[in-house]
């Protein structure tokens, strides 16, 4: 069947499509289009023409080169297949292809010839083989990339599996630093507790307030009850020593955790027991080693404490033994004044004396021995009564010194002392002194005047000097108050003792003149007043007035 000059084929039945198929395929494949689109719109031509051939219709198939009459914007070399139903004249199917030469393929399809049309069938074979080894191809590569496909999900599996196992691994690690940190957090809480707690306890020397502060420190931060006993023993001050506290109700519980018991232990000795009752059912592990370490340093705290109180009560009742009440003379009223430091051990060697000689004289001293304790205490009363011992010879304040001085370094090459030694003859007014290294003296004259004795002061006693103690003598005529003390009643660390000795003379020139002669313990106790209002407690305080009625 060959085409009118336009290219174009009747067709109006089933016959007439078999020649119209294999010419639109020779003008095809002249014109260049690919075998998988020439195919494809054969087959979609042939689908649509048979479907409708049994229909009265005739249709006019027809080659034009250019695109459709719907893709008029493409420029790029096409052919196009038109399928017209007569006699409507309708458009009743189109397709366009892409291909080299559409003038070709219009030419072709004009001047085919019966071998062209014949050989259009083997040329269809031929290209169906073409595709059909294409599709083998696109078969193999898309097995390939299957495979691949499969290779890369099982790789991707594998790498999620890695992921996950990373992931858990991470949240373990996680899990466990965060274990450690609590656990670190919780060690350095506990070791931040015993700083405070050792801190706490070892503040003070006083067992009682060290049972309380550790009372307070652990109830109810630890436990909801402690307990602290020391055993019935002559040593401990007071006798037994029992402290509870407890954050429970005062009603009794039916049931209640068993307390955790922890010896005392100090000096390998076993000074008491500490009793805990656990806030809940018990105590942790970690706990129960913090409490030990805690017990321990208690019982070092707790046996210090007892210590010091034994050495204190047995230094203070020796230093009041030898502080001996004040002589009944005609010619002198006397008082004096004692008062032990109130932080250390409470003792000092700080000591007065006063006593009158066979001749009627009467002698007054203050002194003070370097250091406190048992041992100042001690030496103290050895240099009281030494003193006492060289003043029967009627030897005058120098010489008592000089040999006060001698006797030091007889009796302890490490011990030293100062002293103002004072003396009062019958029937004189006057009073001889002299000092070595104590602050001096004061003299109110009747007229209410104060006066610093600073004459020359030898040197402390027990120096490796030697030098004489040079006498003084001053008016002390009725009316006349002479006052010693010791550093401690005058001296503190911002100010120095100057100016401490100006406000006690401040404070002797004001009293009234008949209290001094009506009451001299009252005027005793009206100059601590304002000297003591910011003494620190850090030193022993003696005071030793003499005033001629």
């Amino acid at each position: 069947m060959r085409p009118d000059p336009n290219a174009t084929w009747p067709v109006a039945s089933p016959q007439d499509l078999a020649p119209v198929r294999a010419a639109l395929s020779h003008a095809l494949t002249a014109a260049g289009a690919p075998t998988a689109e020439r195919l494809r719109l054969l087959a979609e031509m042939s689908a649509h023409l048979s479907a409708g051939l049994d229909q009265t219709a005739v249709h006019q198939v027809s080659v034009h080169p250019g695109p459709s009459g719907s893709d008029t914007g493409n420029r790029d070399p096409r052919l196009t297949v038109r399928c017209v139903a007569q006699p409507a004249d309708r458009l009743a199917w189109e397709r366009t292809v892409a291909c080299r030469d559409p003038q070709a393929g219009l030419r072709a399809a004009i001047t085919a010839t019966a071998s062209d049309l014949d050989a259009a069938p083997v040329r269809a074979d031929r290209d169906i083989a073409e595709l059909l080894a294409r599709l083998d191809e696109q078969s193999e590569l898309i097995r390939s990339h299957r495979d691949e496909l499969h290779h890369t999900n099982q790789g991707v599996l594998a790498l999620h599996a890695e992921l996950d196992t990373a992931a858990k691994e991470q949240r373990r690690l996680l899990a466990a630093e965060r274990a450690a940190h609590a656990q670190a957090e919780e060690a350095r809480r506990r070791l931040l507790f015993l700083t405070d707690a050792s801190a706490a306890l070892a503040a003070s020397l006083s067992h009682d307030a060290i049972i309380n502060a550790l009372q307070d420190l652990l109830v109810p931060a630890y436990a909801s009850a402690a307990q602290v006993w020391l055993p019935d023993d002559a040593e401990v001050p007071g006798g037994r020593r029992h402290r509870a506290a407890d954050t429970g109700p005062d009603a009794v519980e039916i049931r209640k955790p068993a307390p955790l018991r922890l010896p005392l232990t100090a000096r390998r000795t076993t000074i008491g027991v500490l009793s805990l009752v656990p806030s809940g059912e018990s105590f942790a592990a970690d706990d129960i080693t913090m409490l030990r370490e805690l017990a321990h340093r208690t019982a070092v705290a707790l046996d210090n404490a007892l210590r010091y109180e034994r050495h204190r009560d047995t230094a203070e009742t020796l230093q009041r033994a030898q502080l001996t009440d004040l002589p009944d003379t005609r010619t002198t009223l006397l008082a004096a004044r004692y008062l032990p430091a109130t932080r250390g051990l409470n003792i000092g060697g700080d000591w007065y004396d006063a006593f009158t000689l066979p001749d009627g004289s009467v002698t007054l001293v203050v002194g003070d021995v370097t250091g406190h304790g048992l041992r100042a205490a001690v030496m103290m009363g050895q240099l009281r009564t030494a003193l006492r011992a060289y003043a029967v010879a009627g030897d005058g304040p120098g010489t008592l010194l000089s040999k006060l001085h001698a006797f030091i370094h007889h009796l302890d090459q490490e011990l030293y002392a100062t002293a103002v030694v004072a003396r009062i003859q019958p029937g004189e007014p006057t009073i001889t002194w002299a000092a070595a290294g104590h602050p001096p003296p004061l003299l109110r004259s009747p007229n209410e005047r104060v006066r610093l004795l600073e004459e020359k002061s030898g040197p402390m006693l027990g120096l490796p000097l030697e030098r004489p103690f040079d006498e003084h003598t001053a008016p002390f005529p009725p009316g006349s108050t002479f006052l010693l003390y010791t550093d401690g009643l005058v001296e503190r660390r911002a100010d120095g003792i100057d100016l401490g000795i100006e406000r006690l003379g401040r404070a002797l020139g004001g009293i009234d003149a008949a209290a001094l002669s009506h009451d001299l313990d009252k005027v005793a106790d009206l100059l601590l007043t304002p000297m003591l209002a910011d003494n620190e407690g850090e030193d022993d305080v003696c005071l030793l007035l003499c005033h001629a009625p």
